[in-house]
């Protein structure tokens, strides 16, 4: 392993001084692929479980830096939880807006045009007073509701969990 770190950190180096598509004469294509694979590993942005953890613990919510585990680890298991495809409107802040937190044919204030779909991990906790959305494991939307709202919103994600067919419920990692 060690090995194949010296080789992503060389590559890296010479990716740096090599500009445009004279990397790929330097390193090949093995080489462009390592730089990529290694620089997805080492460079995710997503910072580690326990500082994720700590911005939870700190009510500091931040948008694309945090993972469900982080809040499971901070706050524990939620009290509702709900999993469904879902088309988010896209921000100018980067944050998604769930097409379910909007009434419908209404369309959010600053959206951008952009829309994104896939699979939605909605966490609800009555007891710290936020609803929050996770898209491709990351969070893209935080609301903060009182404890009665989130209470009814989950009661009524149990009720639709009544009707829906096996081809409906997303698949368990």
């Amino acid at each position: 392993m060690r090995k194949f770190a010296d080789m992503v950190r060389s590559i890296w180096c010479c990716a740096q001084q090599v500009q445009g598509l004279d990397l790929l004469r330097c390193s090949g294509w093995a080489g462009v692929c390592v730089v990529v694979i290694g620089s997805a590993l080492s460079c995710s942005g997503m910072p580690s479980l326990e500082e994720q953890e700590r911005h939870v613990q700190a009510n500091e919510l931040v948008l694309n830096q945090l993972t469900p585990r982080a809040f499971v680890g901070a706050w524990g298991p939620p009290t509702y939880q709900h999993a469904e495809f879902m088309q988010f409107f896209g921000m100018k802040d980067d944050s998604l807006i769930p097409r379910s937190r909007l009434a419908s044919g209404e369309v959010p204030r600053g959206w951008e045009v952009r829309i994104e779909a896939g699979d939605a991990l909605f966490l609800a906790y009555p007891d710290h007073g936020w609803l929050v959305v996770f898209f491709e494991e990351r969070l893209v939307y935080r609301e903060a509701l009182t404890a009665a709202q989130l209470h009814a919103l989950g009661r009524s994600w149990q009720h639709e969990d009544k009707f829906r067919s096996r081809l409906e419920v997303p698949a368990s990692p």
